[in-house]
């Protein structure tokens, strides 16, 4: 008998028994978060200087998922460049994964799926403010487990609205991820080298497409 997990219940412990998901925590697997980073223009500081002004004014109240979404995750992927061509962008997708041994089955929606008509580009998951990023992991991996590449790595990004972390998964053989280091919204710096990772992920997707 199969069974049916929603992915917003799934823990690692069971992707790990599961899928053979392994977490790697050597610098060199997870580059793309700390190098050749691009720098941001004097106006985009200043975007996210308000950015980070209007969210801590508006975080004194609180602050559901759809909130997170409009307030600081629309500003972030405009600046990354993931509003033009060659990306798409997908709300809600439906994602479905099964084990090897075909004994459990995930199923959730990706909140935000990055995409070109070659591949994933970024999986994103939003949380409500009050939400460790703890719990939108492993439902991240869940989805990423699914991305239709092979050899391309997939990426991707949970954030509550004040806090952000990157994910990278390779799916060849048995699946290996990392983690960025914890963003938070509180520091300044933090959230320009947000949005150069984003702006790096972007630029990647384009050279590789």
């Amino acid at each position: 008998m199969v069974q049916t997990i929603p992915a917003s219940k799934i823990d690692l412990y069971s992707l790990k028994e599961k899928f053979g998901l392994e977490r790697i925590d050597a610098l060199d697997f997870f580059r793309e978060w700390q190098e050749n980073l691009p720098e941001l223009t004097n106006s985009e500081k200043q975007e996210l200087a308000q950015l980070r002004t209007d969210y801590l004014r508006l975080m004194e109240r609180p602050m559901l998922e759809p909130l997170v979404k409009m307030v600081v995750l629309s500003p972030l992927l405009k600046l990354a460049g993931f509003d033009r061509e060659p990306f798409f962008l997908s709300a809600e997708k439906q994602v479905e994964i099964t084990s090897e041994d075909e004994g459990t089955t995930i199923k959730g929606k990706i909140d935000i799926l990055i995409y070109t008509p070659q591949f994933w580009v970024l999986v994103i998951e939003a949380k409500r403010v009050e939400y460790s990023l703890n719990v939108g992991i492993p439902q991240i991996l869940a989805y990423m487990l699914e991305a239709p590449e092979i050899e391309q790595p997939a990426f991707g990004f949970v954030t509550n609205g004040s806090e952000f972390i990157f994910v990278k998964l390779l799916k060849r053989g048995n699946p290996q991820y990392g983690l960025s280091r914890l963003f938070s919204i509180l520091n300044e710096s933090d959230l320009y080298t947000v949005v150069s990772i984003l702006k790096g992920l972007a630029q990647r997707a384009i050279a590789t497409n």
